[in-house]
């Protein structure tokens, strides 16, 4: 069948995506048939050479997954086209594989490579798909690649990818858990991240790591703070959540005072309190103030809390319930309870949304009301019950009606509950009359109604409801029995119709309590229980024991031989609780000679005063859970839940939170950035390259003392920042206009200062001050606009920063200079390399000036270091006179044994890598072999037969050896291409006589030749080989090895490199390419203090890359 058919038939058989795919006749059967030719189809429209038809496929298994079918039988056929052209198809197969790739591991890693090229494809979405697939395939052995992959992405210019990496982190983590301290390293470099898109993925994964890592957020929280309004809302509530733990770390309890007051005041009188104990009371309670007032400071919010506090605010209009209710808990555990009240509106806002969030907020609200009974009472009627509403939300809002319950809304709220109990729903009405016997106890002025109430419910026809006004009654009459002994009669009567267990053994536990209320109806309801004993549930024989054994101590006459009967009764019962429970009280109620002394007090036991069970809400101790989380929803801790922590009693140091700026820019970058937020137009140049993250920051709270703006590495930013928005903008214009005069000043007198030790005359000094005036003056007169645009593009990045206000004036001076001291720009170059060696100088391309006669040079060398001296020279010396003075100090070659002379039969043969070029190929490495007859007669016919390489490989046989007289030595060269790999070559060694098998494998440092190039060229090479092309190790060297000299020898008798001139004494540069494709290979020794010191190998192959920072850590090492 040809692909275009299969294509046509798929289109036949299946009438849309939708629907279910039949077989084309109905009559045979194709809907019961068996599915086995079912993606013979897609198969085949996958194998097409059609981008059209692979694009088509794609589409429609993308679609079965997402209706939740099965595609894993297409695992191979879509995986071919991983490599395909057609971004669109190749987008769809990473979806594709992202799902299948952990259930199909084997097929997975067998495209490991083209993955692996994703990650450097243009497209950023491929790339980041690339990273997501190479991610999902959970097995160990890839690890290391996964860990250079999230290195790369992380420094990559997309934020899309950046964000991918972030991702990926919590998914390498969970694999290998030891790769812990990398993948924090890597979440320090995000968390830096300016970029609102990474923001939320990096805290997430900061979140599944290493959430105790605190002190990673101290210098990015004022950054997160201000780019938390343009994050995505997921993002959002992570951000919120991990805000919300590090406040109660670093700031104090902004409602310590009143926290004071409430232990120290003593709070409202408790319950069993008598009247005569309130005079002591009221004295002890003047005197707790006393204390409290002493113990009272006045309390003063940090900036950053402030901060904090009002850049959360503005989300409570989102329009995704997660955010709201993220900014509601913070609110509600970090506010003044001044402030909370403004979460109230938002949260009932939400309640209009779906059951499912409402269900989740209503939680949340019933545990507020509680603690915070008064931001709610605004919108009581907001929590009124509807019909639709499900069982659960009529419940939970039940809850809270009755913890909003007042004097003033109590009568309102059980006009209300009286509706419910005629609901249809039972669970509810249940619950409804909890609620009326929770209002009855909290609220004294209407206990009596609520049971007069609950009495006339008691003639219900519904025997749920009777049963649970039953239960409900028992608890509030235990207030004040004595009162209401007619409701105890009543209820008495209820016996035979009530069959509800808990309502039964309700009335009797009431009848026996208080038996002397009721004394001639209790025996008789003991006479009508014994009689249906054996039939009745155990809870309700237990309270008939008990019913017994309070009657047989009070009104022993007229029940002993009832008591004993149901005894009797309840020895041979078939539960052992209730014979334990009938010898237990036969033994303590009957004396006799065995009984011990516990007889005596038997009715002190049985009628002590019992208290009034308390009636509290179920959500009364659930605020101790962080509000909004899973934990907090279920009233117990799942997995992962990280506890909130308590305020510190001490505020910790506010000022880790400084972010430091470089010296350099402290004087400028401060009052040209407030100038650019009040002056710059809306979209300015400089905004629009600076891309949107740097415009949000600058426009986001200046007040938080961050990137975006206040000069945070001062003492004074926090109170400046709140300050700053009071302050009027006419006022702020004029200090700015200040500080600039000042600052133009300041910055004159330094240029005259650092061009002061260069000059040679004062002549030269007077004729260049000359010269400048009329510059100074244009510069003067330059418009305010340009001056503004020229700030803006040198605050983009730090390193032209310091240099950019007189870049014309050096221009334009240089080309002055020239005519009158020629060695002044070299040395003014050098001074510039040196203070920023990252930025590359365009006065550093030293073929713009004459070459400087040697006598003009040497004042020069009395005001620069040696660094600097070596520095220039290297930078001017061109390739040619480069060449002699770098080549790697030559050591003795290292040999290895090809043939031992056992086993070649007194024939030994050795070789080295002579790491001369090998003339026929110079893609070959030249191997120099050295035979040595050590047998007493002559070997003839020298030669190599039956070679045996990996693809790619190639070798260039040795010339025969015709004669090798015993004794005597010969020498001969051959060339093998190991296409940059260390597979070994394996070759017959022949002789007239016998054959040996022999293979020769190189270590990696050969497979590379040295390759001569200046500092600034190994720089530039340098930033274009970073991420996954860079491998940087520490290590300790020997004490042997702390000089320059000996790390030179180890690294180019480990590897055939070039050593590159540098101007630090502190580093060694080397530089080579693979024989094979060239790719270019570099090396950094960089030596620190007490032998510390970090090796860098920058290698466009990977593999190589890895095995030779293996091998020179083992040279250096050593």
């Amino acid at each position: 069948m040809s692909t275009s058919s299969a294509f046509n038939d798929e289109k036949g058989g299946s009438s849309s995506v939708g629907e279910p795919e039949y077989g084309h006749d109905p009559a045979s059967g194709g809907i019961f048939s068996s599915d086995y030719k079912r993606h013979d189809d897609l198969k085949e429209m996958l194998d097409s050479n059609k981008d059209s038809l692979k694009l088509e496929a794609m589409k429609r298994i993308v679609a079965m997954i997402a209706r939740g079918k099965n595609a894993s039988d297409l695992f191979p056929a879509v995986v071919k086209n991983v490599a395909c052209k057609n971004i669109e198809v190749k987008k769809l197969v990473y979806v594709y594989l992202v799902r299948y790739a952990e259930e199909q591991q084997d097929l997975a890693l067998l495209s490991i490579s083209t993955f692996q090229r994703g990650l450097k494809d243009p497209n950023q979405l491929i790339r980041a798909s690339a990273l997501r697939v190479l991610s999902s395939i959970r097995v160990t052995i890839i690890v290391p690649i996964m860990m250079l992959a999230i290195k790369e992405a992380a420094s990559d210019m997309s934020p899309y990818v950046r964000k991918t990496a972030a991702h990926a982190i919590p998914k390498l983590y969970s694999l290998d858990p030891e790769q812990k301290d990398q993948l924090i390293e890597v979440i320090e470099k995000l968390l830096a991240d300016k970029t609102t898109l990474v923001a939320g993925s990096v805290v997430m994964a900061f979140e599944e790591v290493c959430p105790e890592r605190i002190d990673l957020i101290h210098k990015n929280y004022r950054k997160l703070c201000n780019l938390l309004i343009d994050v995505e809302e997921w993002g959002q509530v992570v951000i919120i959540n991990m805000l919300t733990r590090y406040a109660r770390t670093q700031f104090l309890n902004p409602n310590i005072n009143e926290s004071l007051l409430e232990e120290g005041g003593g709070g409202e009188k408790t319950f069993y309190a008598s009247d005569e104990d309130e005079d002591e009371d009221e004295e002890k309670e003047k005197k707790a103030e006393a204390v409290t007032m002493a113990k009272r400071k006045p309390y003063v919010m940090d900036p950053d809390h402030r901060l904090l506090l009002r850049n959360t605010k503005p989300l409570l209009q989102s329009r995704n319930a997660a955010v709201v209710m993220a900014v509601a808990q913070l609110y509600f555990h970090l506010a003044p309870k001044a402030e909370i009240g403004v979460i109230a509106k938002a949260l009932v806002r939400l309640l209009r949304s779906h059951s499912e969030v409402q269900y989740v907020v209503l939680q949340n609200v019933a545990t507020m009301t509680i603690k915070r009974r008064g931001m709610f009472e605004p919108y009581l009627k907001s929590f009124y019950i509807r019909s639709t509403d499900p069982t659960q939300i009529k419940i939970l809002k039940l809850e809270v009606l009755t913890n909003l319950a007042n004097e003033t809304n109590i009568s309102t709220i059980l006009r209300e509950f009286q509706t419910y109990i005629k609901s249809m729903d039972k669970d509810f009405v249940a619950a409804t009359i909890q609620a009326i016997g929770r209002c009855a106890t909290n609220i004294g002025e209407v206990r009596d109604t609520c049971l007069n109430g609950l009495v006339q419910l008691l003639s219900n026809r519904d025997e749920l409801v009777v049963a649970e006004s039953v239960v409900v009654i028992k608890k509030l009459l235990q207030m004040q029995p004595e009162k209401h002994s007619d409701i105890i009669k009543h209820m008495a009567k209820l016996t035979d119709n009530i069959q509800v267990p808990m309502a039964r053994a309700s009335i009797l536990w009431l009848i026996g309590e208080y038996c002397e209320h009721v004394p001639k109806i209790a025996p008789d309801v003991l006479r009508k229980m014994a009689k249906s004993f054996t039939n009745e549930e155990d809870i309700v024989k237990l309270q008939i024991i008990n019913l017994a054994a309070k009657l047989y101590l009070t009104n022993s006459k007229q029940t002993k031989l009832l008591t004993q009967y149901v005894l009797n009764l309840a020895k041979y019962d078939q539960n052992y609780d209730i014979r334990d429970r009938a010898r237990f009280i036969r033994q303590l109620i009957v004396p006799t000679e065995k009984s011990g002394a516990l007889s005596k007090y038997a009715k002190k036991l049985f009628l002590a005063l019992k208290p009034a069970p308390v009636l509290e809400s179920p959500f009364k101790d659930r605020d101790h859970f962080q509000l909004g989380s899973l934990s907090h929803l279920l009233n117990a801790k799942a997995g992962g839940y990280q506890e909130l922590p308590d305020w510190p009693e001490a505020a910790p140091d506010p000022s880790v939170r400084n972010v430091e700026v470089p010296e350099w820019t402290k004087c400028s970058s401060r009052e040209k950035r407030k100038e650019k937020k009040v002056e710059k137009p809306f979209y300015s140049d400089s905004e629009g390259e600076s891309g949107p993250t740097e415009s949000a920051d600058s426009e986001s709270d200046s007040g938080s003392g961050s990137e975006s703006g206040s000069g945070s590495e001062d003492s004074r930013s926090g109170s400046e920042s709140d300050e700053s928005k009071e302050a009027s903008e006419s006022e702020e214009e004029e200090e700015e206009e200040e500080e600039d005069l000042k600052k133009k000043k300041k910055k004159k007198n330094e240029e005259k200062q650092l061009k002061k030790p260069v000059q040679e005359s004062e002549s030269e000094q007077s004729s260049e001050e000359e010269v400048r005036k009329p510059e100074r003056k244009s510069k003067q007169n330059k418009s305010e606009s340009e001056s503004e645009s020229d700030e803006d593009e040198e605050s983009e990045s730090e390193s032209s920063e310091s240099e950019s206000e007189d870049s014309e004036d050096s221009e334009a001076e240089l080309k002055k200079k020239k005519k009158v001291a020629p060695p002044k720009p070299a040395f003014k170059a050098a001074k510039k390399e040196n203070k920023k060696e990252k930025k590359e100088m365009s006065l550093l391309d030293l073929d713009d000036f004459e070459p400087a006669p040697s006598p003009q040079v040497t004042p020069v060398n009395t005001f620069l270091s040696n660094s600097l001296v070596t520095d220039l020279e290297g930078l001017s010396l061109s390739d040619a006179a480069l060449m002699p003075a770098t080549i790697a100090p030559s050591s003795a070659l290292k040999s290895y044994e090809l043939l031992h002379r056992i086993t070649g039969e007194g024939l030994s043969v050795e070789y080295c890598f002579s790491r001369q070029p090998f003339s026929p190929d110079a893609n070959m490495v030249a191997v120099q072999m050295h035979f040595t007859n050590n047998s007493t007669s002559d070997t003839k016919s020298l030669h190599m037969e039956d070679v045996k390489l990996q693809s790619g490989m190639r070798v260039k046989e040795f010339p025969e050896i015709e004669l090798l007289p015993a004794g005597e030595t010969a020498t001969a060269v051959m060339g093998i291409d190991f296409c940059d790999s260390t597979q070994a070559a394996n070759f017959q060694l022949c002789t007239h006589t016998r054959k040996f098998f022999v293979s020769i494998q190189p270590p990696v440092g050969e497979l590379m030749r040295p390759f001569f190039m200046t500092e600034n060229e190994f720089k530039k090479e340098q930033g274009q080989l970073m991420g996954m092309n860079e491998i940087t190790e520490k290590l300790t060297l020997d004490v042997k090895c702390r000089n320059e000299h000996t790390i030179v020898q180890k690294v180019t008798t480990a590897a055939n490199l070039s050593r590159v001139p540098c101007g630090s004494d502190k580093e060694c540069r080397f530089a080579g390419r693979t024989v094979t494709s060239s790719s270019l290979v570099l090396v950094t020794v960089a030596t620190k203090d007490e032998g510390a010191a970090q090796l860098t190998v920058n290698c466009e192959k990977m593999v190589i890359g890895t095995m030779l920072v293996k091998d020179i850590l083992l040279a250096l090492t050593q």
